[in-house]
Parts: structure tokens; C-alpha cells; sequence
């Protein structure tokens, strides 16, 4: 068994060493004035250490156009949509520049009901109109805030229908999603059932019915790709009324693919600008056209992509350190100031106390011979806190 013989113990030797020599107490003058500096420059660094981890953590969010070449990819448009007439007297068609049969793209569901909404549904979709309104006009001051924070999309949820009206149902509810070729096509709403044709379709309302027609509607929703989170959907909460049975309604979208990378998520989806039209036909008045809801979208030749870049971890623990560094000089600067201007005022306007304090520090001292009794008048001598 070995044994350590030396007059210390291991133990001691390690307690003992310290890279960082500390002045003996013997060496340093306490002082108020010191102790309010210590414990200011503790809540300043505080303060900047957790400044500089909030701006480290809440990174620069960065936005890159750059060419999209992924023409092969499908594109998933969701529909939710409530248009003022019934199920058997409207369809629903999209066709685009593929002339592709509208039967790969999937079908819609019709769902029969009624336009008007109870209180409850048209409190939540108002509540909605105005949000998404509010955001469209405010994006350049919030957009941090939807790309950041993970408040994800605003969707128009509207709740169902607790109580049924004593009536037939006079609107028709299409909802439903479409996986459609990355190219422009025409999404449209128009009166009768399509008949589909080798070179395109029909709707046969076109050609003998002759029933009332009313095209006001109601979007739920309308967008392209997955959502994600800071895109705003334009056309969602949006309503439109009319009393002329011979409406027509253009939307005119521009999609751009867009693919996100921050904290909350990684998602390829797409987001879309639209400018709309709206006009009476009225074929003697020289205004020609199809009465009905034309969705017609193209896509972006550019892509945006959409991500966080944070600085480098080397770069902030320098810029940390340097803050803090410059901090504690700056106050320790700032002390021997205070503490010189309050000896000054001390010879002159109360010598008695700076003579109080020479004898109170001369008795300090008598109890170690070895240490040089210091002139108080000048403080340099001494190390203060």
C-alpha cells in the first residue's frame, strides 16, 4: 500500500493550485462605492448574455430565388368552396395546357347546403375575413412573426351546422384536393354538369337549361401544396355577393414553388399572388363570355427558398467575451474615477473622516510588521472592491 509522506496532502496541493493568483485580503480596501460597481457590472453582463443568446437563437431568416427545375413534380391544389346554387345545377372542371383527361386529377366531393350561415359560422368566418385581410395589409410588419414563431397558416375553419333550416338546400359545398401537372391550367365553376370529350368537355346547361343562375361564393380554402408556416393564402376568407344571375368571376393566380427550411419545419409547398376580375355578361352590351368562377393559374418560372442562417458559434463566444471584457473594464475605469473624485472631496470638506480612516487602516496593519502602511490620502496603493 503506498502512502504519500510529505507534510501536505495531495488533496491541499490540488486546493491550493489556481491559475488565477487572487490578491490577498490583507492588500484590498472594501468600499461601498466598489460593492455597488461589483454588483451593477453582475446584472450588466447578465443582461448582455442574455441579449446576445436571444439574438444568437433568433437567427436571420434568408430568401433565395433561384431557378425551378423540377417540372415533374404534381401539383395538390386544396378547394373548399360554397357556391349559391344547387349541386345538380353547377360543375366543376380544371383543365390544363396537357389537355390531360380531367379524370387523373381526382374528383371534388358536392356536398348540398344551405349559403346562409348560422351566427356561429359567420362570426368564425368574419373573424377569419378579417384576419387574413389584416395580414395581407400588415405582412411587411409581421412577416417575422409568421415565419419565426411557427403560428403556421391562417385556414378558414368554419364550424358545421348545428341546426338545419326548414328548407331545400339552395348552395352547393365543393371541397376536396386535385393533384394537377406543374403547368398552367383553368380551374372553373360554371352552370351544368360537364360532359368530357377527346378534345375537351361541355357543360350541358350550356345548351338547354335555362334556369336562374347565381355565382356569389363563399372560399374556405384555396391553396397549393402542403401549408406551411409565414404563407398567407390571399383567396381564403374571401366571399362574394351578387344579385345578377349573369356574373362572371376571373382569378387570375401566379404560383411560385417555394421551399422551407427553419426551425419548425422542412416542407416543399407553394404559395400564390392573385388578381381577380368580376363582370356582368351581357352579350348586347358587347361584354361576352361564360357567367361562372374561373380559377386560372400559371406557373413561376423561380422558386424561393426560404432559410434560417444563424452566426457562427466561434464568431458569438469572441463577441461574448469581448462585450464582457469591455464591460468590466469599463466599470473598474469608471470606480477609480468615483473613488478618486471622493478622496478629493474628503481633504476638503471632511478631513476629519479621511484622518478616521488612516488610524482605523494603521491598526489594520500593526498586526503584520512585514507590510507597508500606506498613505490613504493617495489610493492607488491599494486594491479596492
Amino acid at each position: 500500500m503506498l502512502r504519500y509522506r510529505g507534510k501536505k496532502k495531495v488533496l491541499d496541493k490540488v486546493k491550493e493550485l489556481d491559475a488565477f493568483p487572487k490578491v490577498p485580503e490583507e492588500y484590498v480596501d472594501s468600499t461601498p462605492v466598489g460593492g455597488t460597481f461589483s454588483v451593477l457590472t453582475f446584472f450588466i453582463i447578465l443582461w448582455l448574455i442574455y441579449s446576445e443568446l436571444t439574438y444568437y437563437l433568433d437567427s436571420n431568416l434568408v430568401f433565395q430565388f433561384m431557378p425551378d427545375i423540377d417540372m415533374d413534380e404534381k401539383l395538390r391544389i386544396n378547394i373548399d368552396i360554397t357556391v349559391a346554387m344547387p349541386c345538380s345545377n353547377i360543375g366543376a372542371d380544371i383543365l390544363d395546357s396537357t389537355s390531360q383527361s380531367v379524370f387523373g386529377f381526382g374528383e371534388l366531393q358536392e356536398e348540398d347546403t344551405w349559403f346562409e350561415l348560422t351566427q356561429e359560422q359567420q362570426d368564425a368566418f368574419d373573424a377569419i375575413k378579417y384576419l387574413n385581410s389584416y395580414l395581407r395589409e400588415e405582412y411587411h410588419s409581421v412577416w417575422k412573426l409568421l415565419w419565426k414563431k411557427g403560428h403556421g397558416s391562417v385556414r378558414a375553419t368554419v364550424p358545421p351546422r348545428k341546426t338545419k333550416p326548414n328548407r331545400r338546400p339552395d348552395a352547393c359545398r365543393l371541397h376536396g384536393v386535385l393533384i394537377l401537372n406543374k403547368v398552367a391550367g383553368n380551374f372553373h365553376i360554371t352552370a351544368g354538369k360537364s360532359l368530357h370529350l377527346p378534345r375537351g368537355h361541355i357543360h350541358l346547361n350550356m345548351l338547354f337549361d335555362d334556369t336562374a343562375q347565381n355565382f356569389s361564393h363563399r372560399i374556405n380554402r384555396l391553396s397549393f401544396g402542403s401549408p406551411a408556416n409565414g404563407i398567407i393564402y390571399p383567396l381564403e376568407g374571401d366571399e362574394k355577393l351578387t344579385t345578377d344571375e349573369n356574373m362572371l368571376y376571373q382569378y387570375f393566380i401566379e404560383v411560385v414553388p417555394t421551399d422551407v427550411d427553419t426551425t419548425f419545419e422542412s416542407i416543399k409547398t407553394y404559395q400564390y399572388s392573385v388578381k381577380e376580375l368580376e363582370r356582368p355578361i351581357s352579350h348586347t352590351k358587347g361584354s361576352h363570355g361564360v357567367p361562372g368562377i374561373f380559377f386560372k393559374y400559371d406557373m413561376a418560372a423561380l422558386k424561393v427558398k426560404v432559410y434560417q442562417e444563424r452566426e457562427n458559434v466561434l464568431q458569438f463566444m469572441l463577441r461574448l467575451f469581448s462585450i464582457i471584457g469591455g464591460i468590466y473594464v469599463i466599470i473598474g475605469f469608471i470606480n477609480t474615477i468615483v473613488l478618486t473624485i471622493r478622496t478629493l472631496l474628503f481633504k476638503k470638506v471632511a478631513p476629519h473622516v479621511l484622518v478616521q480612516k488612516q488610524t482605523d487602516s494603521q491598526s489594520k496593519y500593526k498586526s503584520n510588521p512585514l507590510l507597508i502602511t500606506p498613505d490613504l490620502s493617495v489610493p492607488t496603493n491599494l486594491v479596492r472592491q
